[in-house]
């Protein structure tokens, strides 16, 4: 949606540049929801034929904090119960970015920003900063690593 692989290329090809200089990652649970529809699309393809294996972290050993999280989610009293399963559906990467992040003092990259009143959805932001974990947006990422393109 806000990269067009026919329209910005080089955002595409400096991707895979940084993740084959192992300066960005993503987690299993991103690649799941990227590739594990019946549909496949030119992202899926472009993730299933362009990105090393190595890209896409397990997420196993994130569990515990997982849980700190959820339990967070759970006992906010701002969000709709809907919101709350949506997040943690076992489908929806989310959490499991701010876990990943949060034990291995990564920074999470989202075009989603801070709406802390919001009732009916999480936005990634408000979980990063319950949980000290830095959040920024792909310009930011590209500033902080001095990447041009």
């Amino acid at each position: 949606m806000y990269y067009p692989f026919d329209v910005v290329p080089g955002f595409w090809q400096k991707l895979l540049f940084l993740s084959g200089k192992s300066s960005i990652i993503s987690i299993d649970k991103v690649k799941n929801e990227i590739c594990g529809n019946s549909t496949e699309d030119d992202l899926s393809k472009w993730c299933s034929t362009q990105l090393d294996s190595g890209f896409f972290v397990n997420t196993e050993s994130c569990i515990d904090v997982y849980a700190q999280i959820a339990e967070w989610v759970n006992s906010h009293a701002v969000f709709s119960q809907s919101a709350k399963e949506l997040f943690l559906s076992t489908e929806l990467a989310d959490p499991w970015l701010v876990a990943y992040a949060q034990k291995n003092n990564c920074t999470v990259v989202t075009h989603e920003i801070s709406q802390p009143h919001r009732r009916n959805r999480i936005k990634i932001p408000e979980p990063c900063d319950r949980f000290g974990v830095r959040w920024i947006t792909p310009i930011e990422m590209f500033r902080d690593l001095k990447e041009t393109f």
